[in-house]
């Protein structure tokens, strides 16, 4: 830990002042769909979106915008996720975001594409691996809709995380010491307790808050279930990112309950808030959500809240 940062630390837990905070953002992206090819970005037709239409953010997104969206908020560093280039297009992903790391200082640390079921695997890993900045490896799932979802059907889906093929890959994660990210809706999550079981030696972090969706009272049970089912795990982490909903704005009354349970099933030393912009950018603004996460931490302790928005992050990542 740098004197710097250990100095503003400690300059909140002496004060207890939200001004005074520091904050790594655990999950963001950077962009340009001018220059890179990210398929979802430039194709027509859009894609279906959880968010909706996902227009507005089809344009480059860079740190001078999110530093000057942050307002004053005291945001010391960033994560970079990765942002679904064309698949192949791992390594020239990560050479893009180390020139921008060496360029504008951000973001700090990255997770980078990587397809596990592919027969390659070992060889995509090695080659990230490489970089320096690469501190852990995404790619969701195959998973079913809601409304669909039956355990024979998930475990024979290509691609899932009962596939054969995607569980030899995860396997490799070790090998290569990268942080395994997921996204899958909750429904899914159970799915991932026999990786958990077999690889204990592989840091996971859960994407979204499991991608709860909407805050219909029996999808927030089930969602908690699927939870309390993998929280037993010690290698895994839960990012508080990404909980908007469709069509609504971000209110701190359809989060607190859902967050406040994330607390409780997981410990505020395995969460970690993050913004995910610019995709929330489509329900949110940057300045609003630093400030609904502080409020949403306010009965917590000094030490918790750092934890929460700043040192769980610098740990998970090595920054």
């Amino acid at each position: 830990m740098t004197p710097e940062l250990e100095s503003w630390r400690q300059r909140f837990l002496d004060s207890g002042d939200d001004r005074d905070l520091p904050i790594v953002d655990a999950h963001l992206h950077f962009w340009d769909p001018v220059a890179n090819y990210h398929p979802w970005l430039c194709d027509e037709p859009m894609i279906a979106f959880r968010y909706g239409d996902y227009r507005a953010i089809r344009r480059p997104f860079l740190p001078e915008e999110y530093r000057r969206l942050c307002g004053e908020h005291r945001v010391i560093g960033c994560v970079y996720m990765e942002a679904e280039w064309q698949t192949g297009e791992a390594v020239a992903e990560a050479r893009w975001i180390h020139a921008l790391h060496q360029r504008d200082g951000w973001p700090n640390a990255m997770v980078a594409q990587a397809r596990l079921d592919r027969q390659d695997v070992e060889a995509q890993l090695a080659r990230l691996s490489m970089w320096p900045m690469v501190k852990g490896v995404r790619h969701k799932p195959a998973s079913l809709p809601h409304s669909e979802y039956r355990p024979d059907r998930a475990a024979a889906l290509p691609g899932s995380l009962s596939c054969p093929n995607y569980q030899r890959g995860y396997a490799a994660l070790a090998r290569h010491g990268l942080i395994f990210e997921l996204q899958v809706p909750w429904w899914h999550l159970h799915e991932l307790v026999p990786l958990l079981e077999r690889h204990p030696e592989v840091p996971v972090v859960i994407n979204h808050a499991g991608v709860p969706g909407d805050r219909d009272p029996e999808t927030l049970r089930g969602w908690e279930a699927q939870l309390r089912r993998v929280a037993a795990f010690p290698q895994l982490l839960l990012k508080l990112s990404g909980i908007g909903m469709a069509g609504e704005p971000w209110r701190i009354e359809d989060n607190r309950a859902l967050i406040h349970t994330a607390f409780e099933v997981m410990g505020t030393e395995r969460c970690m808030f993050a913004s995910n912009f610019p995709v929330d950018s489509l329900v949110t603004d940057l300045d609003a959500l630093f400030t609904a996460f502080k409020e949403l931490s306010a009965g917590l302790t000094r030490e918790e809240r750092l934890a929460l928005l700043c040192d769980n992050a610098m740990r998970c990542y090595s920054l």
